[in-house]
């Protein structure tokens, strides 16, 4: 067996989720994985960066290097939990965790921190990680990385397929024979939910949606919501918490103010939830295609009950399914997604779709940490 670990810590800042992957003629099979939580004050300290994009550059540092030990930390204790040794393991590929990504502003950067020197050192394993800022060098947006590793293993030509991933921001990705694959964020997915929540009742996310499936949806709000910019973006796009954020969400509630009857907090937490759906579903009516389309959902919000019904109502022709149907269980498809661009950057080969990201070529993503 050829392993390859995958780390991976998004948008939700719930936690480091690692995937144990066996890959070889570029065939994935996911077999162990683990899922660990952020620690709080980690937690805290990067959703405060996030919402106000200002810190030190001794606070900058020290987070860096406090991600770099936390995720040796939980590779550590995985190889641990699973008696295996570090020299059993290829590569890591490690997506590290983002505190700003701004492919559109006029000095396009994206910005990961965890230091990969430290994780190399400190697991004995040689890791990859950089894994987006090649392909902004080449003209893309860095993002979405997943969607080529969607295309490796899900594509079926009897399907018009999209991957469906819920994290804290939710992003899309289109396989449609005889057509490029597309890939792209279509807005927030659980971001605002686990921020609303927390807010209101200390909670770190709403489990299974029962918050917001004890309130209503107030239309005013979600009119409010989907009237954003960002949704009128052809794709190659992209979004995080630097734009879907709380300050983001009591400034739209301010625009309704006074047009409405005073709103509940679970109230917004069922608007929130719908705007999840709403915002999914307009994307996906964009997609032309004669083929019988399915939708494979991953990812913490495949959980959330409300909105799956949510979009089972909404797509009444669409089969829908969890990846965990296909032997990739919900949690674990990113990680597993950044074990499989390790093994293409060991192998030198291209990890990225021009037709998803913009890059001007498929190029190999990321860099070589070596363990020693």
């Amino acid at each position: 067996m050829t392993y390859y670990l995958g780390i991976m810590s998004g948008t939700s800042l719930d936690g480091v989720d690692i995937a144990l992957t066996d890959i070889h003629s570029n065939q994935t099979k996911l077999i162990a994985a683990d899922f660990t939580p952020m620690p709080a004050n980690l937690r805290e300290k990067v959703t405060a960066l996030i919402q106000s994009g200002e810190t030190t550059l001794q606070a900058l540092g020290a987070l860096d290097h406090q991600f770099g030990f936390l995720y040796a930390d939980c590779v550590n204790a995985f190889l641990r939990k699973h008696e295996l040794k570090p020299e059993q393991v290829e590569a890591i590929g490690c997506h590290g965790q983002t505190v700003w990504h701004s492919p559109k502003s006029q000095f396009p950067f994206t910005m990961q921190i965890g230091d990969m020197n430290l994780l190399a050192a400190k697991t004995g394993i040689t890791v990859v990680g950089d894994l987006r800022r090649k392909d902004m060098a080449f003209g893309g947006q860095g993002a979405p990385l997943v969607p080529a590793f969607h295309q490796a293993v899900f594509f079926d030509p009897n399907w018009a397929t999209v991957v469906l991933n819920i994290g804290g921001i939710s992003n899309i990705s289109l396989l449609i024979p005889e057509q490029p694959v597309i890939g792209f964020d279509t807005g927030t997915g659980n971001a605002l939910l686990d921020q609303w929540i927390e807010k209101h009742q200390g909670k770190a996310y709403d489990k299974n949606g029962e918050w917001a499936a004890s309130g209503q949806v107030n239309p005013d709000l979600l009119a409010v919501l989907l009237d954003e910019d960002f949704f009128q973006l052809p794709p190659p796009k992209s979004t995080g918490r630097e734009l879907f954020n709380l300050a983001w969400l009591e400034n739209k509630i301010q625009k309704i103010t006074g047009k409405t009857t005073a709103l509940l907090p679970q109230d917004v937490q069922a608007t929130l939830a719908e705007f999840t759906v709403q915002s999914i579903v307009l994307a996906l009516n964009n997609i032309q295609t004669t083929l019988p389309c399915r939708l494979l959902v991953c990812g913490g919000g495949a959980k959330n009950q409300v909105i799956m019904n949510g979009l089972k109502q909404a797509l009444l022709n669409w089969r829908i399914q969890l990846t965990t149907e296909l032997e990739l269980d919900i949690d674990y498809v990113e990680a597993a997604a950044f074990a499989w661009l390790a093994y293409r950057r060991m192998h030198n080969l291209p990890a990225n779709l021009p037709s998803v990201t913009g890059a001007t070529s498929a190029v190999s993503l990321g860099a070589i940490f070596p363990k020693e």
